[in-house]
């Protein structure tokens, strides 16, 4: 299992990666926004029983990496980070959209769990994003992969219904109010980039001083 350093850095860095506004948040928003805060809680809900899946599939896919080769692993690792590099060049570069959110038509509850879950489910770039991420925080030397992103992904997924939670409880309060300032949208997106440049660097970096030890 990884130690108790590196799960706490794990939780940091997942808190930084949550408090930055993404598709599913944004789908959360105007859920809540459209139809009260029960509604926004049932969408997170939705959400993150998506993401247990996308754990589920990293954990058996970086595992069969692992069992093929340890350079191959050490590759993902990289290219994992080049990904998280490449996700926050991404969010600085991009235009900030003068438009509000869409508002989604009413739903049932079950309607908006399944709705949820499709929205992380089937985004392919959720998928790579675990397999990008949650290898970054395991350790071959530590024991086996399969149950440290297991362990990962379930701090993930409780982290993200917490934050997630909070952001649904945010908008039904504020309301109209969160799709009006187009500066405060780009100013997430600047923070957000530098948190994914900063988190791809840092793990770019340290995957090569352990490199550098072996």
């Amino acid at each position: 299992m990884p130690d108790l350093a590196t799960l706490a850095l794990f939780a940091a860095a997942t808190l930084a990666l949550l408090l930055v506004p993404g598709p599913a948040v944004t789908y959360i928003v105007t859920r809540s926004i459209a139809q009260g805060r029960s509604a926004g809680l049932v969408s997170v809900l939705g959400i993150h029983a998506g993401s247990v899946v996308h754990v589920a599939a990293a954990a058996l896919g970086v595992s069969a990496v692992l069992a093929a080769s340890a350079t191959a692993f050490t590759i993902v690792k990289y290219l994992g980070a080049a990904y998280l590099v490449w996700l926050g060049l991404r969010r600085l570069l991009a235009r900030a959209d003068d438009g509000g959110a869409a508002e989604p038509p009413a739903a049932s509850r079950r309607r908006m769990f399944w709705e949820g879950f499709a929205v992380n489910v089937l985004n392919p770039k959720t998928a790579i994003f675990f397999l990008a991420f949650l290898p970054q925080f395991a350790d071959p030397a530590a024991g086996p992969i399969a149950p440290q992103i297991v362990l990962l992904g379930v701090i993930w997924t409780v982290l993200g219904v917490a934050s997630d939670g909070a952001f649904a409880l945010l908008a039904s309060a504020l309301a109209g109010r969160l799709r009006r300032s187009a500066r405060a949208r780009r100013r997430l997106d600047v923070a957000g980039g530098l948190v994914y440049l900063g988190l791809g660097a840092a793990t770019a970096l340290s995957g090569e001083t352990a490199a550098a030890r072996a």
